[in-house]
């Protein structure tokens, strides 16, 4: 039996490798129309597969499988190995992440249709979605790597997919470098974990952490430092690049010049999610240092809020959804500071679904407006888009915590848990989550509102809003597959991942017994019918009513009151269109002093030192030397005797005298 879940799982991470590399190199070949049919043939027959494992390992209870099926190198008594672990949280995270991608690669048909590239696009989604798997599968270090780096990279192919726009070009590459810079604290993690462990695998890392917890680094100065300390802060740099955290967040809206699916795939359920997968799976370790789980709690309340509130100023309906997803991860984040892991990865399940829905409704949008992504040039879509407004209106009440939407019970459980959580930093989390659930209506409802909703005459509009027609059905039948669990996951899922025991996720994850915060909030837990009812009592609810509201106030009942905010707090205004000062801090610090800096490496040490020095100055040495030595050699006899008197005569002075 182990053999053959191991031998499944292993199908279906290699089904969208195939699915990349025949469809990459043959599309040309066998067209557009069998390219993308096989491409959904290998991610279709994956998700099932993944549907059985999941049944298998998380319904039925099977115990964990891990197997190695290739040793990449020996040294000494040390094998680095390629291996998979199929445990409850893989086949979780496995069946997520196919299924957005499977609708995703559906909906592609219809929104690429007229791209020149339309099979390399295919190929692109597919080898991402393989490089998700890996990731999520790995049994070891040197294979989460494998998979960490897969998305990355190929998040650059697909953010710069359009690479004849410059936009598209700056953007991936942007993505890129600034997770490279999360990469090297990840890189360094993990040689820092081979270093005291030995060992790269999950297992035995995770075995031998009591031997481990008295060790200390030392650092600058005399001080010292925990070493699961230093493991877990170069990891968590890794998962703050990767899942868009403060400061580590820009690369995240310049993502938005990819095509819309692939928006999807990476703020769904893919890249953005593999930070909070990472930190969950090294529960075993964040666990034993406080002082990282209240970084984690500080910095995800940080994002969770303010990033939030830079989403009120944009105007982009893309860009809209990508600060809702940074602000979304900062509530994973906080759940993970507060070593509630099974709420983190609730949340990230629920936001998958909603977050994929809003996406593609969005590009649905922007299809039916001939790619004008500019709200203020939209607006009474709803006529002509009823069925996109619809599952629009699911993944925006979601995503606000509406009741019984799925949203609501994943992200309310995140702020009890901040509530209760005795970590320094909690209370302050606390806060920000609380203050979100306010802000995340009142930029979800204005984008809501200012595209589907007719407002005030005047404004702006573009005519092709005139003329817009619903999508087709290859773009409609992806979002009615994500609107139904947009409404329903939450409900089903907050039991089994929670409450009952074992858990969904199971010995999955570690959760040490003071800090098992949700184990406080089983007590009060009376089923997801009932938590639904009650959600009126809670000032959350009452938060998010009052976003809608101020949303509609601003957009449709009363547009002015939004200019005249706009002058009254124009101080505030600035700040927030100019994000923060991130993007300004990083162009003249990071890009242009890089720049600087080789300017002058390039003056000084090219220029003057090894072209003026050693290159052209050997030049002038040799030219100085040889026009002395010219003059010497004058071809009269006596100048040569003379010179060998005096010659003798020097030598015969050292030699007496020396």
């Amino acid at each position: 039996m182990q053999n053959m879940l191991m031998l499944t799982a292993l199908i279906a991470t290699l089904l969208p490798l195939m699915g990349s590399i025949v469809v990459g190199l043959l599309g040309a070949y066998i067209g557009n129309r069998w390219s993308h049919r096989f491409a959904i043939g290998c991610v279709s027959i994956a998700f099932l597969l993944s549907c059985y494992l999941f049944n298998i390992i998380a319904l039925e209870g099977h115990p964990a499988v891990e197997d190695a099926f290739y040793v990449w190198a020996t040294a000494g008594m040390m094998h680095f190995e390629v291996g998979f672990l199929l445990d409850r949280l893989s086949a979780v995270m496995m069946m997520i992440v196919l299924f957005v991608s499977l609708a995703v690669h559906i909906y592609t048909i219809g929104y690429m249709a007229d791209d020149a590239g339309y099979t390399r696009f295919f190929s692109y989604v597919s080898l991402f979605t393989f490089a998700m798997l890996v990731l999520v599968m790995a049994n070891n270090f040197l294979v989460l790597f494998f998979g960490w780096e897969g998305v990355g990279l190929v998040s650059y192919l697909l953010i710069g997919y359009w690479f004849e726009r410059e936009s598209a070009a700056v953007g991936g590459l942007k993505a890129f470098l600034v997770n490279r810079i999360g990469d090297i604290g990840f890189v360094l993690g993990i040689a820092c974990i081979f270093r005291y462990f030995g060992t790269l695998s999950y297992h035995d890392v995770f075995t031998e952490v009591p031997t481990v917890l008295t060790q200390t680094f030392h650092l600058f100065g005399g001080h010292t430092v925990s070493v699961i300390s230093l493991i877990c802060a170069l990891l968590f740099i890794g998962a703050v690049a990767k899942s868009a955290q403060v400061p580590l967040h820009v690369w995240l809206p310049e993502s938005m010049e990819g095509p819309t699916p692939i928006s999807a795939l990476i703020h769904a359920a893919t890249m953005v999610t593999a930070g909070i997968y990472m930190i969950a799976r090294m529960s075993p370790l964040f666990e034993y240092s406080p002082v990282m789980l209240s970084t984690l709690l500080i910095v995800g309340g940080t994002t969770a809020f303010f990033m939030g509130l830079l989403a009120i100023t944009q105007y982009d309906i893309k860009r809209v959804i990508a600060y809702s997803t940074i602000s979304q991860l900062g509530y994973m984040v906080v759940a993970l500071g507060a070593s509630a892991y099974d709420v983190a990865i609730f949340h990230l399940i629920t936001h998958a679904f909603f977050k994929a829905l809003l996406f593609l409704a969005a590009g649905s949008v922007i299809i039916a407006m001939h790619h004008e992504q500019d709200m203020r040039r939209m607006g009474g879509l709803y006529r002509r888009l009823p069925i996109t407004y619809g599952t629009f209106l699911i993944g925006a009440l979601a995503l606000c915590a509406i009741p019984p939407f799925s949203g609501f019970f994943s992200k309310d459980t995140i702020i009890d848990v901040a509530s209760l959580s005795q970590m320094p930093g909690a209370r302050y989390a606390y806060y920000c989550v609380l203050l979100g659930a306010f802000v995340t209506p009142l930029y979800t409802f204005r984008a809501l509102f200012m595209v589907f909703h007719d407002r005030a005459p005047g404004s702006a509009m573009n005519s092709a809003r005139e003329h817009a027609k619903e999508s087709p059905w290859v773009i409609l039948i992806p979002l009615i597959l994500l609107a139904i669990p947009s409404v329903f996951a939450g409900d089903l899922l907050i039991s089994p991942m929670l409450y009952h025991q074992p858990t969904l996720l199971g010995n999955a994850v570690f959760v040490l017994p003071q800090h098992n915060v949700v184990e406080q909030l089983a007590s009060e837990f009376s089923g997801a019918m009932q938590m639904a009812l009650e959600a009126g009592m809670h000032l959350s609810f009452w938060l998010a009513i009052g976003g809608i509201l101020c949303a509609w106030v601003f957009t449709v009942g009363y547009p002015q009151l939004s200019e005249k905010f706009k002058q009254s707090f124009s101080w505030v205004y600035r700040i927030l269109v100019d994000k923060y000062g991130f993007d300004a801090f990083n162009q003249f610090v990071f890009v242009r002093g890089t720049q600087e800096v080789g300017h002058l490496f390039y003056d000084v040490s090219d220029v003057k030192f090894i072209d003026g020095v050693c290159v052209n100055g050997m030049g002038h040495f040799v030219r100085r030397l040889a026009r002395v030595m010219r003059r010497i050699q004058t071809g009269y006899l006596y100048h040569y005797a003379l010179g060998m008197v005096l010659g003798m005569v020097v030598f015969l002075s050292w030699l007496m005298w020396g």
